[in-house]
Parts: C-alpha cells; structure tokens; sequence
C-alpha cells in the first residue's frame, strides 16, 4: 500500500509559484478540489506575510460577496482560497490594479475549476490574470525526490537513459502506485478499503454539488454514469457517442456534460498533435481521467484484480498505466519555465505516440507506454513513423516499460526505460 509519508509535502509548484509572483499582477492556482491548493497558497501566503481569505468559509463567503472591495484593499499580495465562490473579486481586484498600475504580486487567489469555465463577465483581468495548474501529487513528490527527467531527456537523451541502467520496481509495486494515484487525502488512508471510501466521497461530491453549483445539470445520475463509463475508456481516443449509448442524451448535452467534467478537473481531453504531419493522421483526443487512483476507483479495479494475468485485467492495467503515466509526464510538463504543446499522434493507419511534448524551439519528446516488461520493434511503428517525418525535430522516443533494464539507442533515437525513472533523479 503506496501511503504518504507523515510530515509536510515540498510541492514543486511552490517555487514557481514564488518566481511568477514577481513577475505576473495576479496569479490564479487552477486545479482539482483536494489536491493541495489551499497548503500551497498558505505556504506561499505565510513566506510573505500576508494570510488567507477562504472562501469555502460561508461566514466569510457571505462578508466578501457583499463587499469585495473591502476584501482586496489589504496589503499585497492578497491571497483568496476558491476564487470561483464570490467572482466579484475580480472586478474589485481589476480597479485595484487600474487605480495603481498592474503591480507584480498583487494577488494570488485559487480556484477548483478551470478558468475557461467561468462567465464571461468574471473574465475581469484578462492580461493580467496567469493562471497555473496544480495537479495531484508527482512520484517524486510523495518520496521527496526532485525529478528531472524531461530537462534531462531535452539536453543528452542517452546519458539521461544510462544514468541509472537497472530498475527493482515490481510490477505489483507499479500496480499500487497506479491504484493509489496522487491525491494528498487518499494517500493518507492506510487500508485499501478506507481510500475507497474516500475515493467514492470525492466523486459524489464533485458531481452531486459542484457540478450542480456551476452548471444547471437536468440529469445528475446521467452525468455520473457519464463520469463511469468514460473512466471505463480511459487512455483510449475519445467517442462520445459510444460512451453515451443508452443515457437517453443528445450529443450536444454529452458534449456539454464532457465539457463540464473536464472543467471540474475530473477528465482530460489529451489533444490530437502534429495533425498536418500526415494526411491520415486523426484530429480526435485522447481520453485521461486526471488522477490513476480515481479511475481505477471508478472502474472498479484493485490492486488484487490487476495482479492477475486474467485478459480483461492485462488491457484495463494498460490502460490504466498510460493513464498514469502521461499524469506524471504532465506533472513535470508544468513545472517547466517555457510554454510547451502537448498532445497524442495517431494515425488512421492505427500507428500512434501516446503522448508528445513539443518545446517552443520545435523540438519534440515523444513517450509511447506499455505493460509489459519488454518492448518489440512493432511497439515502435508509430514512433519511427513520427520520427521520419519530423527529420531533425525529432529530439527522442522513449518506450516506458515494466522491466528493469534501459536500453539508449534501441534504434535512431529510440531508447528503452523503466517507468520508474520517472521519479529517480537523471
């Protein structure tokens, strides 16, 4: 049982976090409800000397919303936990800023949806407004350890490979990460059953309340067999209308209902990449639920299950494992200091890359995952395939394994790695 340790997380969002402050007028901490919004920004709220207004406070909920001017005047920065309670923040903080000049670290707020999502007429500060993601708890994160591997990958993809050749995680210790996922309160529970316990509270509460606060929602049950069934599809390109096959909704409110579980941080729409490439390359993303742990909740798989070599559990623990491990290639997506594109290659030829990182320089990673603990040279058609027709961009391929071994230059740029050196410092 994969359980966080006792004792206060270094979350690497902290320093970012700290660097943007000096730099941006207001920054919005956008991601899932309980996955440590509210420590980071005490954390950060506590290194400046200022505190935190939070918003899940109905008292203080209620005393904001009737004057938000009064709760932005305090000194900078002004800190607001779950911004999206009393949107009238922004206007006052947009007067502020126009009465004193958009001054870097003005405020800091935090919100459990995605900014998108919100009206427009909460859209105040746009250009002066950056919002960053926070996601659920890295590898690394959990065992104190700083990851580097994308920054490693980028500069010497070989040395980054052979820096540690030989890998001791088990596939039942992989098994426990995926099913454990990342989220603080879950990793906290100590018996499997009381982190189902948890993992089933969450989702109830995201759909039966959030959902209906932010969007009128005709049909509650259909949203959360929506919210199952897509979980069941996981890692897979998306078909809404299969998914809703018998929910008795139209594709629009399907589409609308998708659009709302994304915007409560509970799935992700992995975008189709690089679709002018190739002619037959398709334009449909690709399914993530955000957190391994949750989906596997919602899919009714244990640890127990995917240890057996049962078929049904062999494609299910794929799946769940490419879920997992694009979480954690997006996690440290996030920490970095330039903007990148990311997104999945497929073909109509069905060659695919599971997950793409283009830096702003054109240069590209490309990630495929398999559950296996060796690779073969079909694994990598898609690869070479993307390979080929990016000529010099093509910085390297990885294939993600359960086995032990590191293989640099498996082929032209390709190269083989346990899935662990995720998390092990390059």
């Amino acid at each position: 049982m994969n359980v966080l340790p006792a004792g206060t997380i270094d979350r690497r969002l902290s320093a970012l976090l700290a660097s943007r402050a000096l730099e941006e007028p207001v920054i919005a901490l956008h991601g899932p409800r309980s996955v440590g919004k509210s420590t980071v920004l005490r954390g950060f709220a506590e290194r400046v000397g200022s505190f935190v207004v939070d918003l899940d406070e109905p008292e203080v909920r209620a005393a904001v919303a009737s004057n938000p001017a009064a709760a932005v005047s305090t000194p900078a920065p002004v800190c607001i936990d779950e911004y999206q309670h009393a949107l009238g923040v922004l206007d006052a903080l947009k007067s502020r800023l126009n009465r004193e000049g958009s001054l870097p670290g003005t405020a800091v707020l935090t919100g459990s949806t995605r900014q998108d999502f919100l009206p427009r007429t909460a859209q105040a500060l746009t250009g002066r407004l950056h919002s960053i993601t926070i996601w659920p708890l890295s590898q690394g994160e959990i065992g104190g350890i700083e990851e580097n591997l994308l920054d490693a990958l980028r500069r010497n993809p070989a040395a980054a490979v052979d820096a540690i050749p030989v890998s001791t995680t088990t596939r039942a210790e992989y098994v426990d990460r995926v099913c454990a996922g990342g989220f603080p309160l879950a990793l906290k529970r100590t018996t499997g059953v009381s982190r189902n316990r948890w993992f089933d509270d969450y989702v109830r509460q995201s759909v039966e309340r959030d959902a209906v606060e932010l969007a009128r929602i005709q049909q509650r049950q259909a949203l959360g067999k929506l919210l199952n069934r897509l979980a069941g599809r996981t890692g897979q390109v998306l078909n809404l209308t299969n998914a809703g096959q018998g929910l008795g909704l139209s594709l629009t409110t399907l589409q609308d209902y998708a659009t709302l579980l994304e915007d409560l941080f509970l799935i992700e729409r992995l975008p189709a990449w690089g679709k002018t490439l190739r002619k037959r390359s398709v334009s449909s993303p690709k399914l993530h639920v955000i957190d391994s742990g949750v989906a596997a909740r919602l899919m009714r798989i244990s640890p127990e299950k995917l240890a057996t070599l049962e078929p049904t559990a062999l494609t299910e623990f794929g799946n769940l494992l490419e879920t997992f491990v694009v979480g954690e290639l997006r996690k440290q997506v996030s920490w970095l200091d330039e903007p990148v594109t990311l997104g999945h290659w497929r073909t109509h030829d069905d060659d695919e890359v599971d997950f793409v990182v283009e830096f702003a320089d054109g240069g590209v990673l490309a990630f495929e995952v398999k559950a296996n603990e060796r690779i073969g040279e079909s694994d990598f058609k898609g690869m070479r395939k993307l390979r080929d027709a990016l000529g010099e961009r093509f910085i390297a391929g990885i294939g993600f394994t359960t086995g032990t071994r590191s293989y640099s230059g498996y082929e032209d740029r390709i190269h083989v790695m346990p899935i662990d050196r995720l998390w092990q410092p390059v």
